[in-house]
């Protein structure tokens, strides 16, 4: 048995709204008239669903069109209730839709599209003045989301639409979101795999929403070091063993310790391999120089901690140097 751990901040959140706001399984979904919307090309597709560009015939504007694979009902609605709960919070993608086919019963999610560009070939782009700006626009997301009682537990590149041109993101794709209860276990098969927080590689299941602070550093890491993905493993236990290789397995050791995690044979041998903390300044270069000021660096240190309960929250997050230069664009918000 692992050592109970507590998320720091809004443990309660979902407590306060009620159980009718957590208890997913007996909501009644509203379906839209699936005739009002055409698919035109084909976006993006994943694990649970495929994704298109489709037009709003009643409203006269594109959309995406989310076209979920077969997967249980109740998965569909969390992800519907989570995303009603979430409505016209700060970043967050807007929920227009849900539909299903007649006669396949097929559901689809109909959300707002952003005009965005693929992360591969933005984030290059990006000044270290752009990535703070979107990084502290994430955070906003994020610490609504929390506030709300809702781990996101899939931040990654792929799930952050970004409309450069009118500097605009929005957090996307909430199908492996859940509602946090303090105690509670959790599957630890959710986040893709290069931004899977230790929690999830060692079996600790009682995480909370600092996971989603873990999957953000590592992708502040991969756009400051122009490294995608920062820790690229081939296995889950290989994904452990980047993460311990760059962070060293002392402070591994003592975080297996706090939490009485157990030693599974992968565990103990990265326990007993001899792997110092490899200074994060050792990966700036000629070429990412220009993105890796000291406080871009430092910030990264302070998310891509192994013990969750130092990483900071979103709103901690938020108050780092790191975001000096920007925040004052957010002042009034």
């Amino acid at each position: 048995m692992t050592k109970p751990s507590v998320a720091r901040v809004y443990k309660d959140a979902c407590y306060e709204h009620g159980r009718a706001y957590y208890e997913y399984d007996n909501i009644r979904v509203s379906w839209g008239e699936q005739n009002n919307y055409e698919l035109c090309a084909k976006i993006g597709r994943g694990k649970y669903s495929e994704v298109f560009k489709g037009y709003d015939c009643t409203a006269d504007k594109f959309v995406v069109v989310k076209v979920l694979k077969p997967v249980k009902k109740k998965k569909i609605k969390r992800e519907i209730k989570i995303l009603q709960n979430l409505a016209n919070g700060p970043n967050i993608v807007h929920l227009l839709d849900v539909v299903r086919d007649p006669v396949s019963k097929t559901p689809a999610f109909v959300t707002e599209l952003v005009d965005t560009e693929d992360f591969r070939t933005l984030y290059p782009k990006l000044s270290i003045d752009d990535i703070r700006f979107y990084m502290y626009k994430l955070l906003i997301a994020l610490d609504f989301c929390h506030s709300m009682g809702i781990m996101h537990r899939d931040v990654k590149p792929h799930n952050i639409m970004i409309d450069h041109k009118r500097r605009e993101l929005r957090l996307i794709d909430f199908g492996l979101a859940e509602f946090y209860l303090p105690g509670m276990e959790y599957n630890v098969r959710v986040a893709s795999r290069y931004f899977k927080g230790p929690e999830l590689l060692v079996d600790f299941r009682q995480y909370d929403y600092s996971l989603d602070l873990w999957s953000l550093g590592a992708q502040l890491a991969a756009m400051i070091f122009l490294k995608e993905p920062f820790f690229k493993g081939s296995s889950n236990e290989n994904q452990l063993e980047k993460i311990v290789e760059v962070l060293g397995n002392r402070s591994f050791t003592e975080y297996l310790a706090k939490y009485e995690i157990p030693m599974k044979k992968h565990i103990s041998d990265l326990v007993d391999r001899n792997l110092p903390a490899r200074p994060l300044e050792g990966f700036i270069t000629d070429k990412n120089k220009h993105l890796c000021p000291p406080d871009a660096v430092d910030f990264v240190k302070t998310l891509l901690r192994f013990d969750h309960q130092e990483r900071p929250t979103a709103r901690e997050a938020m108050g780092h140097p790191f975001f000096d230069p920007v925040r004052h664009l957010f002042e009034g918000q």
